[in-house]
């Protein structure tokens, strides 16, 4: 029975820390989904299909579609577009990997 419950919290753990958590910066007010983001640090983690976005009590999702680059990013870059007026969140590159999260909204 034990070795039962050792075995699932070992599971549980390892499922926890599967997901990574990434920190970004802003320096301009951004728009992702149809939350506005401030300039600040945010941590980014992707759960499933979906970026999750925080920053204190600030919380959203977006949709999201993991790339990988020919080449390690040298540091995280958020990549911006506008759209009538408003900045929104195309691609990040996560720095210190190959990956890119390109917003899929």
């Amino acid at each position: 029975m034990k070795r039962k419950i050792l075995f699932c919290f070992g599971v549980i753990g390892l499922v926890v820390a599967s997901a990574k958590s990434y920190t970004m910066e802003l320096m301009t007010p951004a728009m992702l989904g149809g939350m506005e983001l401030k300039p600040g640090e945010y941590s980014v983690e992707v759960v499933e299909h979906k970026a999750v976005i925080r920053n204190g009590k600030l919380h959203g999702e977006a949709p999201v579609e993991l790339q990988t680059a020919e080449s390690k990013y040298g540091v995280t870059s958020v990549l911006l577009r506008n759209v009538e007026g408003k900045m929104h969140i195309q691609e990040i590159h996560l720095g210190g990997t190959k990956t890119r999260l390109v917003f899929t909204e």
